[in-house]
Parts: C-alpha cells; structure tokens; sequence
C-alpha cells in the first residue's frame, strides 16, 4: 500500500516545470551529494539537521522531501513538517529511483551560478520580448523558482551584475547568451543538461522567434506576435515577466502534451 505522505518520482516528473509543481527540497548528506552533485530540476539544499529553518523555507507551500533512498530521513523530516502543519511529502525512493527514471532531468551542481542568500539574481538588457522572457521562465520553473531578474539598460548590464553579483544573460560576450545560430534559451538548456522533448520543442520555437527564422516552426509568428504585444502593453518590464510566464506555461504545455492538437470548422458533429 503506498504511503500518504509520499509521491512517486513519475508523478513528481509530470508536476516540474508547471506553476503546480511544489517545492523541491534535497536532504541528501554531503557525502551522498557529493558522490552525485546532481539536483532534481527546481530543487534546492538544505540540512535535514535545521528542521526550523526548513520549516519556514517551505512555509504553507506543498513540499517534497528528497534524500538519497526515500528512508528514514525524508520521511522522518516529512513527519515532523507534517507534525508542524506543513503540508508535506516525501520522494518514493530519493535519488536512486529518480536516476531510473525514464525521461528524468538531473541538473549538475556544479553548472550552476552562484547564488545570494540562497537564490540566484540575474540580469538583462530592459525591454524584454523573447529570450529574454523564456529564459526566465525557464529558469524559475526548472531551476530556480526565487530567481530574482534585472532589466536594466544596456551600457549598464555589466556593471549592475558586478555590484549586485549577478549573473549577466543575453548579452553579447557572456557565458549565458547566443551560441553560433542558438539562442540564450539553447545555451541554458544546454548548460544545465535540462533537454527533453517537450523542452526541445519549445526551444525550436524560442529560437525561431528569436532569430527571424520562422520556417524552423511555425508557432515562431504568433510568438513574435503576442511577444511584442505584451512588451507593448506592459511598461513595467516585471510585469511583462509576469504575463509571459502565463504564456510559456501553455507553450510548455503544447509542447509536452499537446503539439500533436489540431483545430478546424466546422467541428464534427457526431455523437
């Protein structure tokens, strides 16, 4: 009988990258980490030994615990949150069963960028149309979702990433940007070893939007289109963030279950 506390790494893997899935704790001892430094997509670290710290990170959110078996030290922690109100679960057999995953993500630690009290800060050029809204939504549905982003003006990329120790993106000359004839969404998927069919899909469509070439897909035109209708409509670059991470949760969702749809009319009308 399966436990209620728990989820399975099937169902787990069908929540990551929509705005459902819970938050993602790694338990894992050091030592266990580092015979394996790779994260589940969204996940974060934190020592099962500061339960009140743990507490508050994961607040009146859903939560999944994960360690390296899925034993006694995610469900004791998943207990004890339980215990305090949270609501709580732990990973069916921790790391190991997720490597058997078939179509599992596994993020290298060591690929990531730094982060600031726990959470990484980027920053951009202002005005955002494509990349520069994918790639946020990107990175806080599969990496980090407390990512904080800068829009600022070009001349001042650069120098804001070095006062505010923030990772520079899409911008010419920078380890996170284009790659030959991909964009900055490719070099993330890439870096992070966060390829997977539905994520291939969508950034064949990224790309072609991005780069003027909409005879790689042709979702690329409305792309552009409804991208630089909400770049137009919103002169707060955050709540253009905002409003795009709604449209790249149903590009996400097209892409992983829903690409193979058509539509026509009349309808069929049989019964």
């Amino acid at each position: 009988m399966a436990s209620p506390n728990s989820i399975t790494p099937k169902q787990l893997l069908r929540l990551i990258g929509t705005p459902q899935a819970p938050v993602l704790i790694d338990i894992c001892v050091d030592e266990d980490f580092e015979a394996d430094p790779f994260l589940i997509p969204g996940s974060g670290r934190h020592p099962a030994s500061d339960i009140d710290g743990l507490i508050t990170r994961v607040g009146n959110h859903h939560s999944v615990i994960i360690c390296q078996k899925g034993k006694k030290l995610s469900q004791g922690i998943v207990s004890w949150l339980r215990s305090e109100g949270c609501k709580a679960e732990y990973l069916e057999g921790g790391i190991y069963a997720w490597r058997e995953l078939p179509g599992n993500l596994r993020i290298p630690a060591e690929s990531l960028p730094p982060s600031i009290d726990g959470h990484t800060v980027w920053v951009t050029r202002h005005r955002p149309k494509i990349d520069r809204i994918a790639c946020p939504w990107l990175i806080r549905r599969f990496v980090d979702p407390k990512a904080r982003f800068l829009f600022v003006a070009p001349s001042e990329v650069e120098s804001v990433a070095e006062k505010f120790n923030a990772t520079p993106f899409d911008v010419e000359n920078t380890e996170w940007s284009h790659q030959g004839d991909r964009c900055t969404f490719d070099t993330i998927l890439d870096k992070l070893c966060l390829r997977s069919d539905a994520l291939d899909r969508l950034s064949t469509v990224v790309r072609a939007a991005d780069t003027n070439r909409h005879d790689l897909a042709p979702e690329a035109a409305g792309l552009l289109a409804v991208s630089v209708g909400l770049s137009r409509q919103y002169r707060d670059d955050h709540q253009n963030l905002e409003a795009g991470m709604h449209l790249y949760d149903a590009l996400y969702r097209w892409a992983r279950d829903g690409f193979d749809e058509t539509h026509d009319w009349p309808t069929d009308q049989k019964s």
